[in-house]
């Protein structure tokens, strides 16, 4: 799977990279080395920042539904016996 960002999100995100690199790098990049770098990082780890994200939303569902239980657990009443 391949991570494809809009017109606009790419265009930031270039202009992000190449702030970046001027400031912390000494680097000016232009547009078309920015676009490169980004496709590398989104390509090579651009993954693991995905599967992270559905890692955390998993385990963020799963306490959810806990509690749900939980809460439904709270509602069961107790039988009256005979008599």
């Amino acid at each position: 799977m391949s991570i494809k960002f809009n017109a606009e999100e790419k265009a930031d995100l270039i202009s992000r990279l190449q702030d970046y690199c001027d400031a912390e790098l000494d680097r000016e990049l232009g547009s078309f080395e920015a676009q490169f770098m980004l496709d590398f990082i989104s390509d090579t780890m651009g993954p693991f920042f995905y599967n992270r994200g559905i890692y955390d939303a998993q385990a963020m569902l799963q306490q959810q539904l806990e509690q749900v239980g939980e809460s439904i657990y709270e509602l069961e009443q107790v039988p009256k016996k005979p008599g």
